[in-house]
Parts: structure tokens; C-alpha cells; sequence
């Protein structure tokens, strides 16, 4: 079965702003304001005994500062821990704040931590003026450039303050959550080094970014990695989530929770191939990623989307590059074009 269809939605319901909704015993669902075309972010709260653990922690944002408020004040306990899945704001935006709320640490692999720093601090490879030079060489054309430039660093916005500090966690670690027993498994290509946790006791993926239902989640090339092959890496990662149980509860960040892990990991194998066969058929010359870009997004784009559009096309032809199906020609007038193997 190779539809959206195919999946399975428990609940029909999505939880207001300031709402908690349980999804399992000790697990509850919180749903957060984004102010973009993905116009919300699920967060999660895990009993821990006489504590509660949030994982992820929404947009640095007022409002969702006094929804975050409003559930915590109703609840007495204290926040014992933050787990983070990944830097991107709408997970780490107020992580910080969150933590010092009750003085949790915060958990969190090292990839993301120092992602996170490195995009905030605007560090070599990492920086707007690298990301804008990068598409530049890919050939997007001058007024979306102009238009990423003048936007500045919109992470910053998102995450006011970051963590100083963190409790380091690695694939295959055991987070000990109120009388439950939650694996990290480490997944790559939207981001560094993305955690998921996965809970055998009670069949529940807390899947981040990695599986969601409806859309295909990011996948983009760095500046700092030109010829990095994050799809690749993407694409593995989803065949470790595929061999859990394909009765298990995924709760994703954005969606509803959903059961049909082998059926979306299909679906989603399925989409990249189709988004790279469009290429092939599209590059009749050798071509750079900003030529090929209506190819992939035929849909007016605002910068936002811009952003990770350019670097979703770069992420498909380096993949086609690995996989021997097109080259990089060679470079003239500075721009980066590829063409297919012949």
C-alpha cells in the first residue's frame, strides 16, 4: 500500500493551545503555534514519577511561552528534564527558558548542540553570508539571494537563548522516564545528529522529524558540507526506524500520531526516487540546482521556503552524484552545474 491512506490515525482530535491531550499512560500530546505554512509543532510531556520531561520545546515565541505556562501551572511538578530532539527553533527555541524554569538540564546529542551554536553564533560554513555565497554558486537568481541576505540571521529570532550546557546523549542510550524505559536512536540527513525516542514498553515512536505523516521532512545540504550527501544518510536512517514493531505508535512533530511505520518509510523511499527521476528527466543540458528548482517546488515560494527549497535540490543532486547517475560538469563563470552520466 503505497497511499497516505495506508496509515492509521488513533485520535481525530488535536489538542488547543494551552491543552494537553494523553496519548498513552504518562505520555501527553502538546500542539504549538509556528508562524509559517507549517503552522504548528507537536511537543510531548512524559510522566516521571513525581517530575515531568518535555521533549521539545516549541519557537521562541511569547505566546507559547504562556501556553507552555498554562499546562505547567496546572500540573505541580517540576520540569526534571528537557530533551531536545534536534536544533532547528521550533524544537530548541525555548529550551533554555524551559530548563531554568525548575534548573533541568538539557539533553541532547552533541551534533545538535553544536549546530545550534554554530548557526546562532553565525561560525564559518554555518552563516547566512556562506548559505547566500552557496546558492549563489548553485545559481539561484539575484533577487532571491538579495532577499536571503537582508533576512539576516532568522534563527536567532526563533531561539532567543541557547543552552550553555548539556547532557550529552548518544544512539542506543537508555533514558529512564518515570517507570519507562526510552531508547535514543540517532537518525541523520534533516539534521546532524536528529534523537528520537523509542519506548518498546509502551509501543511509542517519538519520532521528531524523522517520520512524518503527511510531508517529507527537510532534507538539505550545508554550506559547511558542499558535497555532503545528507539524503543518503536520510534514507538509512529510515531503515533502522522501519524494523520497530509497524504497530507502533509514532508521534511526530508535525501531524497526527500515526501507526504504519513500514508504509510511510515506503512512501517516503518512494517520493525521493520520483522527486530524483524528475530530475534526470528535466536536465536535457547540464544544469545547476537554481535552473532545476521550479523542477522540484512549481509553486510560488516565500524566502522562508526558499531557503530550505535550494537546499532540498542541492541535497537531490549530490545524492544522483553518489549514486553515479549524474556528475558534476566542469565549473565555468563560477556556477555549479551537473549533467547526467552518459
Amino acid at each position: 500500500m503505497n497511499s497516505i491512506n495506508a496509515l492509521q490515525y488513533p485520535f481525530d482530535d488535536t489538542p488547543a493551545g494551552g491543552e494537553t491531550f494523553a496519548v498513552a499512560p504518562g505520555v501527553r500530546w502538546l500542539r504549538m503555534p509556528l508562524p509559517f505554512a507549517l503552522d504548528h509543532i507537536n511537543l510531548w510531556l512524559l510522566d516521571d514519577g513525581d517530575a515531568l520531561t518535555a521533549v521539545d520545546t516549541g519557537l521562541g515565541a511569547d505566546e507559547i511561552r504562556a501556553h507552555w505556562t498554562t499546562v505547567l501551572e496546572r500540573d505541580a511538578r517540576p520540569v526534571s528534564r528537557v530533551v531536545v530532539t534536534h536544533h532547528h527553533p521550533d524544537h530548541l527555541g525555548l529550551a533554555s527558558w524551559l530548563a531554568a524554569r525548575d534548573g533541568a538540564p538539557v539533553l541532547m546529542t552533541q551534533g545538535e548542540f553544536l549546530a545550534g551554536h554554530a548557526i546562532w553564533n553565525q561560525m564559518p560554513g554555518m552563516c547566512v553570508p556562506d548559505m547566500v555565497a552557496q546558492f549563489r554558486a548553485h545559481g539561484l537568481d539575484d533577487a532571491r539571494l538579495e532577499a536571503l541576505a537582508t533576512r539576516g540571521n532568522a534563527y536567532r529570532r526563533g531561539v532567543p537563548e541557547l543552552p550553555r550546557c548539556f547532557h550529552r546523549l548518544f544512539d542506543g542510550d537508555q533514558i529512564r522516564i518515570g517507570d519507562k524505559d526510552w531508547r535514543v536512536i540517532v537518525g541523520y540527513g534533516h539534521a546532524p545528529e536528529h534523537a528520537s525516542l523509542y519506548c518498546e514498553q509502551l509501543g511509542i515512536l517519538i519520532s521528531g522529524d524523522m517520520l512524518l505523516p503527511r510531508i517529507s521532512t527537510n532534507i538539505s545540504v550545508y554550506a559547511a558540507t558542499p558535497e555532503g550527501d545528507p539524503l543518503r544518510w536520510f534514507l538509512e536512517s529510515l531503515n533502522r526506524i522501519k524494523d520497530l514493531p509497524n504497530d507502533t505508535l509514532v508521534l511526530p512533530s508535525h501531524g497526527r500520531p500515526f501507526r504504519g511505520i513500514r508504509e510511510r518509510v515506503a512512501q517516503l523511499e518512494a517520493h525521493h526516487r520520483e522527486r530524483c527521476d524528475e530530475l534526470l528527466q528535466a536536465m536535457t543540458a547540464p544544469s545547476t540546482a537554481g535552473d532545476l528548482l521550479t523542477t522540484l517546488f512549481p509553486r510560488p515560494l516565500d524566502t522562508h521556503q526558499v531557503m530550505f527549497a535550494m537546499g532540498e535540490a542541492i541535497a537531490h543532486l549530490n545524492y544522483l552524484v553518489g549514486k553515479n547517475e549524474l556528475r558534476r560538469s566542469a565549473a565555468r563563470d563560477g556556477l555549479v552545474r551537473f549533467e547526467r552520466m552518459r
